[in-house]
């Protein structure tokens, strides 16, 4: 691995972790050049479905984006990085599981929804109101009763 700081070739490996329940690794490394410390990370690369939009258009599927929209509605929330990082991996899990080539961005925000309410309720209700286009205070209230009702069906 080049160190990014003096471009030398080679570096020694300090120290590695598993991260995203082992589906990562990150590995501390060291320049004997410069004497130098970085950090670099190592994940599977894996063929992901594409995703079909709501106008039919076809596109990669973008997990920047997913994890970017998961952030958005967790801002501020008690929610470590390590927890989104666990869901943006479920999902895209499912999606590769699904074994289909194609994928509904429908499907991708539903299994989103299924799991947002485990990890915080509030960013659960932010979602929705983008994912689902709210356009009124009814639309609101219908999706926190809809949320209470699974609350209580299954205690988290």
């Amino acid at each position: 691995m080049h160190c990014p700081f003096c471009d030398t070739p080679d570096s020694a490996v300090v120290d590695s972790r598993l991260l995203g329940g082992g589906s990562q690794i990150r590995r501390r490394r060291f320049c004997s050049a410069c004497g130098s410390r970085f950090t670099t990370y190592e994940k599977i690369e894996r063929i992901m479905p594409l995703v079909i939009k709501r106008d039919q258009t076809r596109q990669p599927f973008d997990e920047l984006k997913l994890r970017r929209g998961l952030e958005h509605a967790l801002l501020r929330r008690p929610v470590s990085a390590e927890q989104i990082d666990q869901l943006v991996n479920e999902v895209m899990n499912l999606a590769r599981a699904n074994g289909a080539r194609e994928v509904q961005s429908r499907q991708i925000g539903e299994w989103v929804m299924e799991r947002l309410p485990k990890l915080d309720q509030v960013a659960y209700v932010r979602f929705a109101s983008v994912y689902r286009a709210f356009q009124s205070l009814e639309d609101f209230n219908q999706e926190v009763k809809y949320l209470k009702k699974v609350l209580d069906k299954a205690p988290l």
